[in-house]
This record gives C-alpha cells, structure tokens and sequence, in this order.
C-alpha cells in the first residue's frame, strides 16, 4: 500500500467501488483523478449492462482497473452489491462515475473512517441539482432524521466509505436500484454503528451524462421506500403515532357520545381497538426487526 494510504487508513487495505452505467465519456477522468490520489489499493468499476463503450473505456483508463460486468441492466444497487462482494479491500469506498463526486474529497473521507464505520459525503445544499431536488431531498432528510433519531443531513449520497466487513453483512439488504443509500443509512444507524458527514461541494455532471433519476416519478416512490425501510428496521417509528392518533380519535368519539347522547359508539369502540391492535403489530415488528439485525451480524 501507498505511504498516502496508510496514514489515511491506518494500513488497512482500501477498495473503491464505482457502479457505471452509459458513463463512457465521463469514466476515464474520474478513475485517472482518483489513481492520481495514490491512496488507494484497489478500484473496481462495475459496468450495468451499459450499450456503450463504458467498459471499453474504463480497461483503457491509465489506472489499474479491474472491470465487471452485467449482461444487461439490473440496478445502481445491484451494481454496487456486485462490487461489495467482489472488493478485497478492509475499507470500501462508494462513489459515482459521472464526476459529481471529486476524488480529491476521498482523503478527506477516510481521515474519519478510523473513529466511524461509516462516513457519507453530505453535499452542500446549492450545489444540488436544482430547487425541486434540494426541496425533495430536505423533506427525505427530515424524515430519516426522525426514523432514525439522529440528524441525517443527506439521505441519499452515494459518496461513502464503509468499513467493508460491516458493508458485507448488510449487502443482502439491498436493492437493485437507486435507493441503496438510504438503505445503508438506515441500517448503519439502527444497527448502533458510527456515522460521520463530511460536507462537500458536489460538482456538475459532465455535459453527457445525465442523472437516470425523475423527481416527479421517483419521488413519491422513494417516499414509499423509506416508510417500508422504516418498518423494516424501526416499525414503532410508523406503528406507534398511528395508533396514538387512531386510539385517541376513537376513545374520544366514544367519550363525546357518552356525554352528548349517552349512548355508547360502535364506531368509535371499532377505531379504539383498531388503533391498539395496530400498536400490538408494531411490538411484534420491533421484535422481528431486532431479530433481523442479530442475525445479520453473525
């Protein structure tokens, strides 16, 4: 290992991951920037089933690249489980291959990976697409926050360095598309490990590439994808306030109809119980959950 990379990573064995897709003409400069570092060991560039000359370009990069490839087009996520599973490295880092996130930021990353599991790369806020997607993505931040109960000031980097025999057990865990960070996330934090943000100032695509994801479509769908990350690994978080708010409705319209008519609510006694049922469920998830993360770790 380079002088660079032991003090970085104090001697541990460092491996980046790179998932690609379409990123022929963008490829080639991020791995000559990030070879340039001299800090890393390994770098492995997982192709998605790209229909351009994406891993033609990354073997031709003047850095030592190892090149895997999918037959056709599974996922950003499947993408960066293949490359999880196939690095050697101690350390694992996770980085676009569009030019967002600057390889001049990895050492800055890996100075924290010494006293965290974990460390993100938090972009700055005007350096974020545009209006729509820093609004979107304040509202994602704020939920995760309250699911996980720490402040999360971006949910959805994809620039990160993990401690890879943590990484490997949570693998499984992940999905085929874009949404493997707040995966990660979410199950880092539940899972008691340390997480660090490092600010960093993303920087635009290169003028081919385009982002392969559409605020309008994938908003609500991602929305949808972090309660049911939420039930899988915090479900009282979902559970718990929508039986406080069904329990109270109804014990209150039971109350009130008490009081005004003096006759007893079906209704109400109806959302009363459904309400505690539903908080009985959250119980038995929260067990289930518990379970889950035990037996990821062995």
């Amino acid at each position: 290992m380079t002088e660079g990379g032991c003090v970085l990573a104090d001697g541990k064995k460092v491996s980046v991951v790179i998932p690609a897709y379409r990123e022929a003409d963008s490829i080639q400069t991020v791995l000559v920037k990030l070879r340039e570092l001299d800090v890393v060991d390994e770098i492995i560039v997982v192709d998605d089933g790209s229909d351009d000359a994406t891993a033609e370009m990354a073997r031709q990069a003047p850095a030592d690249v190892r090149v895997l490839q999918h037959p056709y087009n599974i996922g950003n996520g499947a993408a960066i489980k293949t490359g999880i599973r196939a690095a050697t490295g101690d350390i694992i880092i996770l980085m676009d291959s569009d030019g967002q996130h600057p390889p001049s930021e990895v050492p800055g990353l890996l100075e924290h990976i010494g006293r965290y599991d974990m460390v993100v790369g938090a972009r700055e806020m005007s350096s974020q697409a545009t209006a729509m997607r820093r609004v979107a993505n304040m509202i994602f931040n704020t939920y995760a926050s309250y699911i996980v109960g720490k402040p999360v000031p971006d949910l959805t980097s994809g620039f990160r360095v993990l401690k890879a025999p943590i990484a490997r057990n949570f693998v499984y865990l992940l999905p085929n598309g874009f949404s493997y960070p707040t995966t990660l996330t979410i199950a880092f934090f539940r899972a008691g490990y340390a997480v660090k943000y490092h600010t960093f100032r993303a920087e635009k695509r290169t003028e081919t590439s385009e982002s392969k994801v559409r605020p309008l479509r994938d908003g609500m769908r991602f929305l949808l994808t972090l309660t049911r990350l939420a039930v899988l690994f915090v479900p009282l978080k979902i559970f718990l306030p929508v039986s406080i708010l069904m329990t109270t409705t109804g014990f209150g319209y039971v109350v009130s109809q008490l009081v005004l008519d003096r006759r007893f609510s079906g209704f109400g006694g109806l959302v009363t119980t459904i309400g505690i049922f539903i908080f009985m469920l959250g119980l038995i998830s929260e067990q289930i959950a518990l379970l889950r993360l035990v037996n990821s770790e062995r």
